[in-house]
């Protein structure tokens, strides 16, 4: 019968850093198949993953192992026989669970095979003895694993199992692809992969960028807009005094300046978003916001010519009324003088009489 996958998941695999005894260097850069396998010829358990032509994981189960969960989605053994330990990142609690069951299962099973058996040897490695996959350090993959994986029990010969195992059996048999080509291969993706993320956080930093400035523009359009309705509210009540009209004046100066600043950052942001802005959603919902911004300066620039114009009418009729009062003033002046000279005349003619 040979040996046959007794239960399979996936998870993220990891071994300790040899040399700190403390990191853990991720095996791969996805997922990978992790498998018990049971030799009823031998009465031996292994757990295997492979990635790639080589085997990643190669322990055998003996009794004194023991699986450790250090956290909610990972767990960690040590082989002592391969000189590592090696760590599982699993997708969900439940998967950590269920493999942590069955490690303790089969631990128990081994230790009833060993109690059984007649042979007090230690028991040899496998026949399958294949390299431990070396991995150059890299980014730490999070031992999370992707949401979408699923976990999955075979008692018997599972369509990937069946294929990994094929695998294995044709490595075995025409020997791994040179190292030399893996590592050319694994170099060149690596490059790739820098340069990606690369021109990708360079693309996220410039829309931070533009949105920060886009959020720090409306700022100042609805200080603007405050002002303005400040400025028209000091017009109500202050038309009357000519030290604020000055200050309406240096107001309203400094209103279309800031109108101008801003008229020519629109402009900078217009000739420089095409190059910036990779997300196509993300330009359009700018080019828009611009577009609002735009229009809300125009409004502002109607208010401040409508409150110039009219504070220009106010100054023309206080005139106009300041006018009439300098006419009724020496309108009243001739009637006084008139009366006077009627009193003076009335009182001549009571002593004449």
């Amino acid at each position: 019968m040979g040996e046959q996958p007794i239960f399979s998941t996936r998870a993220h695999v990891f071994q300790i850093d040899p040399a700190t005894k403390r990191n853990w260097i991720p095996a791969s850069k996805h997922a990978l198949t992790v498998s018990y396998f049971y030799d009823a010829t031998r009465n031996v358990y292994r757990i295997i993953s492979v990635g790639g032509t080589k085997a990643i994981i190669n322990s055998t189960i003996t009794p004194n192992m023991t699986f450790t969960k250090t956290s909610q989605k990972f767990g960690q053994w040590a082989d002592s026989r391969a000189n590592t330990v090696y760590g599982l990142g699993f997708a969900s609690e439940q998967h950590l669970s269920q493999f942590a069951e069955k490690f303790q299962e089969v631990k128990e099973a081994a230790r009833l095979a060993r109690e059984k058996s007649q042979d007090k040897t230690e028991l040899t490695n496998p026949a399958l003895n294949i390299t431990s996959h070396q991995v150059l350090p890299s980014t730490v993959i999070s031992s999370n694993g992707p949401g979408d994986d699923k976990l999955f029990r075979s008692q018997s010969a599972d369509v990937e199992i069946t294929t990994e195992k094929e695998r294995l059996k044709k490595m075995l048999s025409e020997g791994s692809v040179p190292e030399v080509q893996w590592e050319a291969e694994f170099f060149t993706l690596q490059d790739n992969n820098n340069k990606l993320v690369a021109a990708l956080q360079e693309a996220n930093a410039s829309v931070e960028q533009w949105k920060k400035q886009l959020a720090a523009y409306q700022e100042e359009t609805e200080t603007l807009r405050l002002r303005v309705a400040e400025l028209e509210l000091q017009k109500a009540h202050d038309s009357s005094s000519q030290g604020s009209k000055e200050e309406l004046n240096q107001t309203l100066e400094e209103l279309e300046l800031l109108i101008k600043a801003k008229d020519e950052e629109i402009q900078q942001l217009k000739s420089q978003k095409s190059g910036q802005w990779e997300a196509e959603g993300e330009r359009e919902e700018m080019l828009q916001k611009l577009q609002e911004l735009e229009g809300r300066n125009a409004e502002l620039e109607r208010r401040v010519h409508v409150a110039e114009q009219t504070l220009a009418e106010q100054l023309a009729e206080r005139e106009k009324m300041q006018g009439e009062v300098t006419k009724v003033g020496e309108l009243m002046d001739v009637k006084i003088f008139e009366l006077s000279e009627l009193r003076q005349g009335l009182a001549k003619l009571v002593e004449s009489n």
